[in-house]
């Protein structure tokens, strides 16, 4: 069984406590031929196409210019991502034996590294899967990966107890898996919030859901689809009456709004 999740947008390139070796990207090769291209946008395209101020514009112009793929240094995927799903996720906080296991269990798909290890080491960057960026493939990063991310997966899920994608990544970053070369079963998830009678997705609360799910994948070993139910992390539970097919949903009560200190 394999997990996949979106990256985030925000980095934390600060040093980590944890000192497990970094690994190689799968798709590195292919990181350098894009990378080629990322470092012939000027700071207006970039502005423009990623819908940026001024000064985002300019750093993420300084990092595609300063972007090396075979670089030795780097931070490890899963720590250097920030935002949302990598709050429920604490990978900081995970072992180190368990972070281990993630390498062999959790995936994060990328704009610029196509899919990632928790530990592949990789350089700041800012590429979100769904800009359009003119490539040899084609006018889009869908085109550029092609089937690449599919064949990755499938290569992943060899040996694998249970040939299951568990996808907790967006729709965004899901459409660049090439469903026709994945050659696995598939369980979607929703995380819904209940406020008078009534259950709805809220995105914040979600991408925060999706970490955590990851999480306790992670931390009870979780190789069987069917577990995926037991889920019942910081008040979230199964919903069987909301599932149907190979979608789970979980639904908690709507946490209060926070008031303003």
């Amino acid at each position: 069984m394999l997990v996949l999740l979106s990256p985030a947008k925000r980095l934390d390139f600060e040093p980590s406590a944890h000192t497990l070796d970094l690994t190689r990207p799968a798709l590195v090769d292919r990181t350098a031929d894009l990378s080629k291209e990322t470092a012939k946008l000027s700071k207006r395209k970039i502005k423009t196409m990623m819908e940026l101020s001024d000064d985002l514009a300019e750093l993420n112009y300084q990092r595609f210019q300063a972007f090396d793929p075979d670089a030795k240094d780097g931070k490890a995927a899963a720590l250097a991502f920030a935002g949302e799903v990598y709050r429920g996720l604490n990978a900081e906080g995970l072992s180190d034996t368990d972070l281990k296991w993630a390498q062999d269990h959790l995936r994060i798909l990328s704009g610029m590294y196509g899919v990632l290890r928790p530990l592949d080491a990789i350089q700041p960057y800012r590429l979100e899967m769904g800009r359009k960026i003119k490539t040899k493939k084609g006018e889009s990063l869908y085109d550029f990966w092609g089937s690449d991310i599919a064949s990755q997966l499938n290569d992943a899920l060899k040996g694998q107890q249970s040939r299951t994608i568990v996808n907790l990544a967006s729709n965004e970053y899901f459409k660049a898996v090439d469903r026709k070369t994945l050659d696995a079963d598939i369980v979607d998830v929703d995380f819904k919030e209940e406020k008078d009678g009534k259950a709805r997705i809220l995105f914040m609360f979600a991408k925060v859901a999706r970490g955590l799910m990851a999480r306790w994948i992670i931390e009870n070993r979780v190789t069987d689809p069917a577990k995926l139910k037991d889920f019942n992390v910081e008040g979230y539970s199964f919903d069987a009456s909301a599932s149907a097919g190979g979608k789970l949903t979980f639904v908690r009560p709507q946490p209060p709004k926070k008031r303003a200190a």
